[in-house]
């Protein structure tokens, strides 16, 4: 069965902080600006970003390779790129898993 609960936006996300460790909302706004910053810096310099506990983030370059065309089976070049990599952290990724039936996600939880 699909699970019919709308996703936590960004909006309801700064609430929640807010209201969580009682601070303005632009307060909480602020706060993911800077992270989203200090993400960004960090990909740009090492090639990754951490969220402890929670998920990293590896920018990794893809060389070219030959691929095909599926219209008329050519063979074409597909060129060099970089791409982002996120990883959930294995505390989380348990968390999450343990708590998922084959039926879907728990209801206690």
């Amino acid at each position: 069965m699909a699970k019919t609960s709308k996703r936590l936006g960004k909006n309801e996300l700064y609430t929640q902080f807010a209201e969580r460790f009682e601070m303005k909302r632009a307060t909480a706004r602020e706060f993911f600006d800077e992270l989203s910053a200090v993400a960004e810096r960090e990909l740009k310099r090492a090639g990754e970003f951490e969220l402890p506990g929670m998920v990293k983030l590896v920018r990794r370059d893809r060389a070219a390779r030959t691929g095909r065309n599926p219209a008329n089976g050519e063979a074409i070049t597909i060129p060099a790129k970089t791409v982002l990599k996120a990883r959930v952290a294995k505390p989380l990724k348990d968390k999450l898993l343990s708590s998922v039936s084959p039926d879907g996600p728990d209801e206690a939880s």
